[in-house]
């Protein structure tokens, strides 16, 4: 039986910590190793006042010292080389983690997309490390990773799939098609939520970057609903007094202050309804609320199904573009540069070479981004999927 998560709780945030609790949790934030940060949160959490006002801040605390735990003993595996570990090197164009319950069929799709060695079983939780394929998409390859299967209530396990996903460019949610898949769908959400993944682009957001000199400087790309000065002292009370803001929408000085304490990780997701082959797949794909806006997919791992209506979904999803690159008077390369929608010819001369930028004249481009083929344009260029790009450098 599958158990949906409770809604995770939110994090208000408590404004009246004492001075010593404050001074602690900016050590935490200086502090650079997930060990050192783990001592430094240790402390912090003996000087927060246990009371009422301060349950969801102590459980933010004790849940993201379990998080650091995992995290150095994962270093740790890695640096000794002992053992299978969780971390998984990004390939390919992007890297794209499969999640869902046991048995939503993630290693059949694994080896059906990919043609990877993996071990499909009826018996639960039979993936016990990630699994890893490459999957072929026109001229590039989407590394995907089978994650271990969630299992409700199992924490230490979950914040390794969920360290797993956050690495990631983007996540395929797995649904059994012969189980509920509301509940199914439901339950991987809360999960990813309860472990600060979200898959929606949040309305507001801040991110509080500490910098060496300057005061407390704030680039506004939205609305900021309180002023300037009153972040400024809210910042400084937990001993930061220099820091670039940057506020993504509507935000107000609790939104600046959550930003202190959450670590929330946005990630693009779909959905595959697996094993539709058993069931009347439109109708189950009905049963899902309007609410739950991602692409979806019905599929069948064991009868197949179009793979490239997957590749240009997930291509799609990652908001990503291909960009040739030519040498003057040569022929394009016939391996593109993945870049991010909107990249443009800056990019372009970063992923070359650094000293293009420095160096750079003019460049040339082909396809649909420019009013004829050929087309001389600078660094700003605004670039679109297919273009070939040729750059001249100063003699």
């Amino acid at each position: 039986m599958l158990i949906p998560w409770k809604n995770f709780w939110v994090l208000h945030m408590v404004t009246n910590l004492p001075a010593e609790a404050k001074a602690k949790f900016a050590k935490y934030m200086e502090a650079k190793t997930p060990e050192e940060k783990l001592r430094a949160l240790e402390e912090f959490l003996s000087a927060v006042p246990k009371h009422k006002g301060t349950e969801n801040l102590v459980r933010w605390a004790r849940k993201r010292m379990a998080e650091l735990r995992e995290e150095a003993e994962e270093r740790q595996r890695r640096r000794s080389g002992g053992g299978i570990t969780f971390f998984v090197e990004k390939e390919g164009a992007a890297q794209v983690v499969l999640v869902g319950y046991t048995k939503s069929g993630k290693s059949a799709l694994l080896k059906y997309l990919t043609g990877a060695k993996v071990e499909i079983s009826e018996i639960p939780y039979t993936t016990k490390f990630p699994a890893v394929g490459m999957m072929p998409y026109k001229d590039i390859q989407f590394q995907l990773v089978e994650a271990p299967s969630i299992i409700p209530e199992g924490e230490g396990w979950n914040t390794k799939v969920a360290g797993l996903i956050k690495n990631s460019d983007g996540v395929v949610i797995v649904l059994d098609a012969t189980r509920d898949v509301e509940v199914q769908l439901s339950g991987v959400l809360n999960f990813l939520e309860s472990h600060g993944i979200v898959l929606e682009r949040p309305r507001g957001y801040v991110e509080v970057e500490r910098s060496h000199s300057g005061g407390i400087r704030i680039v506004n790309y939205g609305k900021l609903k309180c002023t300037e000065e009153d972040v400024a002292r809210l910042l400084n009370s937990y001993r930061i007094y220099n820091a670039i803001v940057k506020v993504y929408g509507e935000v107000d000085l609790d939104g600046v202050e959550r930003a202190l304490f959450e670590r929330t990780v946005y990630k693009p997701a779909m959905v595959l309804i697996n094993k539709v082959d058993l069931v009347d797949g439109e109708s189950v794909k009905k049963i899902l609320p309007v609410k739950y806006s991602m692409p979806l997919l019905l599929v069948s791992a064991v009868k197949g199904f179009d793979k490239t209506l997957l590749g240009g979904a997930l291509f799609s999803m990652l908001n990503i573009i291909r960009i040739y690159t030519k040498p003057p008077g040569g022929e394009p390369s016939p391996k593109p540069l993945v870049l991010k929608r909107g990249s443009t010819v800056l990019d372009v001369a970063k992923a070359i070479h650094k000293d293009f930028i420095r160096r750079f004249a003019y460049a040339k481009v082909w396809g649909s981004s420019v009013r004829y083929p050929g087309q001389r344009v600078g660094l700003d260029h605004v670039l679109e999927d297919g273009d070939v790009v040729e750059i001249t450098l100063k003699k």
